[in-house]
């Protein structure tokens, strides 16, 4: 089942190649949408796919990279919008 995510992951997750690692992970699971930073220095990601791999990429983001310390998540599942560019850093 295709669905689409909005995150916002708090934290240290500026400045510390966030926004790469999710894009890693979200490419190799072939998701679309994007990741960038906010002005609040939160993170936000749009992520569509298969319901499962959008799962698995939210169990990498509540882990980060080594040097983020992620504090909390903010998940809204929305309708798919069948997203068809690749997934990209903004």
């Amino acid at each position: 089942m295709q669905t689409r995510a909005h995150i916002l992951v708090e934290g240290l997750v500026q400045g510390v190649g966030f926004r790469w690692f999710v894009a890693r992970h979200a490419q190799a699971l072939s998701l679309k949408g994007f990741v960038r930073n906010l002005y609040d220095g939160t993170v936000e990601v749009e992520a569509e796919g298969d319901r499962g791999l959008v799962e698995e990429l939210i169990k990498h983001l509540k882990v980060g990279p080594r040097s983020a310390q992620v504090r909390d998540l903010h998940i809204e599942w929305r309708t798919p919008e069948n997203e068809t560019r690749p997934f990209e850093i903004r």
